[in-house]
């Protein structure tokens, strides 16, 4: 065993290990229903998307406005509503943005993505550009996380359904995998299965469960996703197209009755996952932290968890994770979602009735302090030193 993997595991085992940084936790908002995703706006403000079927904006100050008008009814039961809202690329030119959300009735719903132009406290113009099919009588399982690419392409995350789960390895099925379309709905050229000869034209990779956390490195251009598994098998994987991720026919989980899904945890054609989970912390929302505000943060993954209620941040390096640390695990809430706010500061949804917003920033008070230990020992340096002298 590598000495990385070895500390990993001492790391992981040691109860309460966390991430020793001066951070300060503001919740700038409360009292919002199960927020399940964040955006940020020009101004400063939020758009938080509810899975109560709502979007609100959320003012820095924490001022939290009343429902957006304009958008559609989602399908509100259980797992469904509304999921996540992202900006279009060209927001600062054409206002526009981007919903994903439950649609349909109990009988058939499926994932939806509708785009709209904000203004003010409405959306105008909401047009739906993309509906998973076939459409399915179960509330769960929709995945529905959202990333623009640099070439202007929109990929979105879709479940499996549950009960359906053998559509996760067919390619014509869009359950149960990762989609990319233009910003319009249409389908790009370079699709695997752009011709339909060999799957469905939208698909760009199958094989996944539940994924519920999606980001592009910017940097590098690798596309990184989490999905849910069953009892354990939760999955961080690199992205790439025409790539199979195996669910349910290779996977590290058990079902809930402790039953084999599938007695096949790694198999030829299949790709492995960068790292996985074999007790379910239940991933929600990811994020690449890119920002100056926490310079040894920089590049690393952070991703919320709903079972464990903290926030794992993981380090990779050449492809491998070589740190896995615990954060935020004080807050002893279900983290939905994780994002990087342009103030360089990070972001966290909690999901329940009354959710919050809360900002990760710098503990001003902690640095300050440490600041003054250094300049303290320079100046007790110098006058040893003269005495020496």
């Amino acid at each position: 065993m590598r000495l990385t993997a070895l500390l990993l595991a001492l790391t992981l085992w040691l109860p309460g290990a966390t991430a020793q940084t001066d951070y300060n936790l503001q919740v700038v908002a409360t009292g919002l229903n199960h927020p399940w995703s964040i955006t940020f706006l020009p101004n400063g403000s939020y758009l938080v998307a509810m899975r109560s079927g709502e979007v609100r904006r959320v003012s820095r100050e924490g001022k939290v406005s009343s429902p957006l008008a304009g958008l559609p009814d989602s399908y509100v039961a259980s797992q469904g509503g509304y999921f996540d809202i992202v900006l279009d690329p060209e927001f600062a030119t054409n206002s526009r943005i981007y919903l994903s959300f439950a649609y349909g009735t109990s009988k058939q719903n499926g994932t939806r993505i509708v785009r709209g132009v904000l203004r003010g406290n409405s959306v105008e113009e909401v047009t739906p550009i993309f509906t998973t099919s076939p459409l399915k009588d179960t509330p769960v399982h929709y995945g529905g996380r959202l990333q623009f690419l640099s070439d202007g392409t929109l990929l979105m995350t879709t479940g499996d359904g549950f009960e359906y789960r053998e559509a996760a390895q067919d390619r014509f099925n869009l359950l149960g995998k990762i989609v990319r379309i233009h910003s319009d709905g249409s389908i790009p050229r370079d699709n695997p299965f752009a011709d339909g000869d060999q799957g469905h034209p939208a698909v760009w990779s199958y094989g996944h469960r539940n994924p519920q956390g999606l980001a592009l490195d910017s940097a590098s251009g690798r596309i990184y996703a989490h999905e849910h598994g069953a009892m354990g098998g939760d999955e961080l994987n690199l992205i790439t197209p025409d790539t199979n991720y195996g669910w349910p026919a290779v996977t590290k989980g058990i079902n809930y009755s402790g039953a084999y899904v599938s007695p096949l945890r790694s198999a030829p054609g299949v790709a492995e996952p960068v790292t996985y989970w074999s007790r379910s912390v239940g991933t929600s929302g990811l994020t690449i932290y890119t920002g100056n505000s926490f310079p040894t943060w920089r590049n690393a993954l952070f991703l919320g968890t709903l079972v464990d209620e903290d926030v794992r941040m993981l380090r990779l390096e050449d492809g491998e994770v070589v740190d896995e640390q615990i954060m935020f695990s004080e807050i002893e809430e279900r983290i939905r979602d994780v994002r990087t706010g342009p103030d360089g500061l990070l972001y966290l949804l909690t999901d329940s009735l009354q959710g919050k917003v809360i900002r990760v920033a710098p503990d001003a008070v902690a640095i300050s302090a440490r600041r003054g230990e250094h300049s303290s020992k320079n100046r007790s340096d110098e006058q040893n030193s003269a005495e020496q002298g």
